[in-house]
């Protein structure tokens, strides 16, 4: 009887084993030597649509400056005090101090311009206490932006809500009398900040002082007859009027006017954006082949540019679209999430909305409460696109604008265009070594190192013409 036996298997690490292996014609893996692949540029994960970029009219500025000049603007009498908002930076109008009642009718214009000088800016957050019932009252707080809740001590150890205040209201008027006399002022109510607040605070003890060199300002305090110099006539935008005559027949005297202008109007100066760019000479010499290698990395440093741009137009503490709407013009959702209520609200406070733009979660909680009310958004053709639209007007992303750690956020709606007086986008053109407009790349040299160095430069910033061309929802919950 014969014994099987097994049969060997050549081992693939043996010379047998790649003798078997070696197919009659070129592998793969050797041709791919001698081939040449088909490259794609350097690809980038960080571009976004940059929409703000593309709605903003650019308006060429010369000397880097732009100003925006005004109809001078006195709006009294309403119960409710207006500031003047450069950037974060809050100021007082020294006529609208004539609101608070103890200080109504006073024609005392060095005393005026000198309280508004007193004033002091202060920031909120939300839940913070402005001020607590019992405590001595040091100022008058004047609520620039934000809500805050008026609330007292109520019945079985509980808070009674006295108030909302608002943007133009304000709160410790009633301690400017005791301003004039010895005895301190106390709070007779707290109150909390509901929302992030800007306010100003109009120290007693400033006024006290302020007392003392004005007879006008101690008589007030005292309790005076309170007649002053009457308003200056304005129209119903709170702009110096024009004195118009209509209906008359015959010779009748015809009133004289001008239009007065802001005697200090704002400017806005370019901002900018930089980097160095740097390629070694041997990476620029050796492999500029298909592609060249400075082209590439240009390329790639412009789009990062064009991306810090757009979030500088968001959230610059200067220009930034977030930090200069005026504080009437900006509003709170009333529940929580963006709802429809609140998109009409916004737009309907100026006129011609271009365009909405918003966090994509915000776009994305305004569609849910959307659904939740059984409205349907719609959409519009913009720009050769077709977007989400409300009642008409583009609802555009912008992943620049924040959304906080508690999934707050704010939409902006703005008007464009100089025609219009809108929004509009501010750059150079005609810069040195310039590639785009107001974009330049400069050559630095090279070091000792035989590294070549480019200067990158994007000058840039965004004006708003008129208070109404930009209106932000904020406190939006998404």
């Amino acid at each position: 009887m014969t014994t099987p036996t097994d049969v060997p298997v050549p081992d693939p690490g043996s010379a047998s084993g790649a003798a078997e292996e070696r197919a009659g014609s070129l592998a793969p893996a050797a041709a791919r030597q001698l081939a040449t692949t088909t490259k794609t540029p350097p690809q980038n994960r960080a571009v976004t649509s940059r929409w703000l970029l593309r709605v903003l009219p650019w308006v060429p500025v010369t000397a880097g400056t732009y100003r925006v000049n005004r109809r001078l603007v006195h709006e009294t009498g309403n119960g409710r005090i207006d500031f003047h908002a450069t950037g974060t930076r809050v100021r007082m109008i020294p006529e609208e101090l004539t609101e608070l009642p103890a200080l109504a009718g006073l024609d005392d214009q060095a005393a005026l311009r000198a309280l508004a000088g007193a004033c002091v800016q202060r920031e909120y957050t939300a839940g913070e206490t402005v001020a607590e019932a019992g405590t001595p009252a040091e100022g008058v707080v004047m609520i620039a932006h934000g809500k805050i809740r008026k609330h007292a001590p109520g019945a079985y150890d509980t808070d009674t809500s006295l108030a909302v205040l608002a943007g133009g209201d304000f709160a410790g008027d009633e301690a400017l009398p005791a301003a004039a006399g010895p005895g301190p002022a106390v709070w007779r109510y707290g109150l909390t900040a509901l929302t992030r607040c800007t306010v100003l605070v109009l120290p007693l003890a400033e006024v006290r002082r302020l007392a003392g060199g004005s007879a006008a300002l101690r008589e007030r305090l005292a309790g005076g007859s309170g007649e002053g110099a009457a308003a200056p006539p304005r129209n119903s935008r709170g702009e110096a009027d024009i004195a118009i005559a209509s209906g008359h027949r015959g010779e009748s005297s015809l009133p004289a006017a001008f239009a007065d202008y802001d005697p200090g109007p704002r400017e806005y100066e370019l901002g900018v954006a930089q980097t160095v760019l740097k390629v070694h000479t041997r990476v620029a010499d050796l492999y500029a082949e298909p592609m060249d290698q400075v082209q590439e990395q240009l390329r790639l440093t412009v789009e990062a540019l064009r991306e810090r741009q757009e979030h500088e137009l968001v959230n610059n503490r200067e220009f930034g679209l977030l930090h200069n709407a005026a504080p009437a013009q900006r509003f709170h959702t009333r529940g929580g999430p963006p709802a429809p209520d609140d998109l009409d609200l916004l737009i309907s406070r100026r006129r011609n909305t271009h365009c909405l733009l918003a966090h994509p979660r915000a776009l994305a909680a305004i569609g849910r409460e959307c659904n939740r009310r059984g409205v349907t958004p719609g959409e519009t053709e913009f720009q050769g696109r077709r977007v989400r639209a409300w009642r008409g007007i583009p609802l555009l992303p912008c992943d620049k604008i924040p959304v906080s750690r508690q999934g707050v956020t704010s939409v902006l709606a703005m008007r464009t265009g100089v025609e219009k007086q809108g929004v509009v986008g501010l750059h150079q053109p005609g810069i040195p070594e310039e590639i785009e407009p107001s974009l330049n790349v400069r050559f630095m040299g090279i070091n000792e190192q035989a590294v070549i160095g480019y200067l990158v430069s994007v000058y840039f910033s965004a004006a708003v013409l008129v208070p109404d061309a930009l209106g932000i929802l904020e406190d939006v919950e998404v």
